[in-house]
């Protein structure tokens, strides 16, 4: 089973983290900020990969420092459970529609974090009970997420005009390609899937 955890601790964020890349899609997650905790759920549930996440952040100043740290904790773990890489698909794409909106992730878990962002939205925040959510803060997500786990990751928003299924398309879609991506090849299972020999 290719397992991680992975704390991180500064005077901003307190932040565990656990995965297992070959679960079924459970979560737990609990990071003091409803939207973004439903949006891991989703990454968990259409990945498959199990997730844990208990985190405290300083939400009294805002919810930046949280969301970040949340996608570096994470990608930490994925990195660390992927170990060398060996047999994984490696290349993967999704196209993911929400309702009127549609979104596409392709991505390399090439070791080379890169992050293209396509994603433009309507308004500036997520309005909910638990406090206004910036839209542009889900850009930090994904940049830490691809640079902590060595991703190459290109994530676009093809049409779309509710900012909900905006996001949440982008999650399901990188959760779909990820289980792709971390999949064992049975025709390269002892292989590393690049002329280089590592990744």
């Amino acid at each position: 089973m290719r397992k991680a955890s992975s704390e991180r601790t500064t005077k901003e964020t307190s932040i565990v983290v656990d995965i297992n890349i070959d679960g079924t899609g459970k979560s737990n997650i609990s990071t003091g900020i409803g939207f973004l905790d439903h949006m891991l759920e989703q990454l968990s549930k259409h990945s498959l990969i199990d997730i844990n996440v208990q985190a405290k952040g300083d939400l009294h100043i805002d919810y930046h420092h949280t969301t970040e740290d949340s996608g570096i904790a994470i990608g930490e773990c994925v990195a660390k459970a992927l170990g060398e890489r060996k047999g994984i698909v490696r290349y993967a794409n999704a196209y993911i529609p929400m309702d009127e909106s549609l979104s596409r992730v392709a991505l390399d878990l090439s070791n080379r974090p890169y992050l293209i962002w396509k994603v433009k939205f309507t308004i500036p925040k997520i309005t909910s009970s638990q406090g206004d959510f910036d839209t542009e803060l889900f850009k930090e997500w994904f940049q830490a997420f691809a640079q902590a786990s060595g991703t190459t990751l290109h994530v676009e928003n093809i049409y779309g005009e509710n900012n909900h299924h905006i996001i949440e398309s982008c999650f399901k879609a990188l959760a779909r390609s990820l289980r792709k991506a971390v999949a064992i090849d049975e025709r390269e299972a002892n292989s590393i899937p690049s002329t280089k020999g590592q990744l």
